[in-house]
């Protein structure tokens, strides 16, 4: 319900008794309807232009910022409706958000289905796509895969998913710790060779693996977890990547949602929603955890932004070698993302949010077990590889 008459852009009177979705009404009605801080905050996300960054040294070009897809169809509850995800990603191809990324897990499969959906119609030409393999479901089991063959069958499968000839950038999405990097890497470079893949990425990589990938082909992108409450990448991954010119892709950069929402988020997660598993959700890290959000909350409103835009800009703060990519599901929490650009932050700021995000400010574990990082994801050598000479 409008709750008080206001012009619209098309210049006609709104009324008291008219109803409409929020997403239906314009940016004019709904700016009457905000509190001075949220309209404050609209009229910023409605000017900003998302800028361009260079990813990595192969040449690949991408929004400073991106968009993150997996919420759409899996892990997160219940997959949402196909015309509401496609009218998502419209509007943020529309808005320069051009850098999608999704996974063959997703889904599995559907995420990559919705994405080839959402590019017809010319819409496949305005974006920088990235999917992943490497990871399997089936029969109950996760399997981590990156042997030749898989690598092939893979990507032959994610390109008739996603309807298209090429992808832009393709990621290992977790390390086959049973095949040395290099044989992986080597399949990988037929596919660039061939024009089935553009750019190479890799998620979840150690810093030796990371080494030892680039030195059989350049790698474009590491994507890794990074944000004020996942830093243990800082030490050694992120001063690898730079040393050798690899973009830095920072996925969860809201901390699955907790930095947007705080300790609240965990009473709305729906039936099927994985976060209701993480360590750093359960009761006994989560009063910990509290504090954190509280704090970037405070300073959040200090600043005249929300918590998740505080958080964003953090991370765009750290160099512009650093795309981050937020989900999300709702055009209004999109448009919020897009806002985080247009946060400055000075020195005496970004050393506040550092005493926030010290190294005792989150307890638990990014996952639980049995599912691999970067911490375990070092191969064999390999003069071990069964085809190896």
């Amino acid at each position: 319900m409008v709750k008080k008459a206001c012009w619209n852009f098309a210049g006609r009177m709104v009324k008291k008794t008219e109803r409409l979705k929020p997403e239906e009404e314009d940016p004019a009605v709904q700016y009457c309807r905000k509190s001075p801080l949220e309209s404050r905050i609209m009229a910023a996300e409605s000017s900003v232009i998302v800028p361009r960054i260079k990813l990595g040294s192969q040449g690949l070009q991408v929004s400073a910022q991106g968009l993150g897809c997996m919420g759409m169809s899996a892990f997160y509850g219940p997959p949402k409706p196909d015309p509401d995800m496609i009218k998502l990603i419209h509007h943020a191809i529309n808005s320069g958000i051009t850098f999608l990324d999704t996974s063959d897990i997703y889904g599995p499969h559907t995420n990559e289905i919705l994405l080839g959906k959402a590019l017809k119609d010319g819409m496949r030409e305005k974006v920088e796509l990235a999917t992943k393999f490497g990871i399997d479901y089936s029969d109950g089991k996760t399997e981590i895969y990156g042997d030749p063959a898989y690598v092939r069958a893979a990507c032959e499968a994610s390109l008739k998913r996603l309807d298209i000839d090429c992808i832009d950038l393709y990621y290992q999405h977790r390390i086959d710790t049973r095949v040395p990097i290099e044989v992986t890497m080597g399949e990988l470079k037929k596919l660039v060779e061939e024009g089935k893949i553009k750019y190479i990425g890799l998620s979840e990589a150690s810093p030796s693996t990371i080494r030892r990938a680039h030195a059989v082909h350049p790698i474009t992108a590491v994507q890794l977890e990074w944000s004020l409450w996942t830093r243990d990448v800082e030490a050694e991954i992120i001063p690898t990547c730079r040393e050798l010119g690899i973009g830095i892709v920072a996925y969860s950069p809201l901390g699955r949602g907790f930095l947007s929402s705080g300790p609240k988020l965990f009473e709305t997660f729906p039936e099927g929603d994985f976060r209701k598993h993480l360590p750093r959700f359960q009761p006994e890290n989560l009063e910990h955890n509290k504090s954190l959000f509280e704090r970037v909350n405070d300073m959040a409103n200090r600043k005249g932004c929300t918590p998740s835009q505080l958080a964003l800009a953090w991370v765009h703060h750290q160099g512009t070698d650093v795309c981050p990519i937020p989900g999300t599901t709702k055009i209004e929490n999109l448009n919020q993302n897009i806002g985080a650009l247009s946060v400055k932050l000075t020195k005496e700021e970004m050393a506040e949010l550092e005493s926030i995000a010290s190294a005792d400010a989150v307890k638990g574990d990014r996952y639980g077990s049995g599912l691999n990082t970067w911490e375990n994801s070092d191969t064999p050598p390999l003069s071990t590889w069964k085809g190896a000479a």
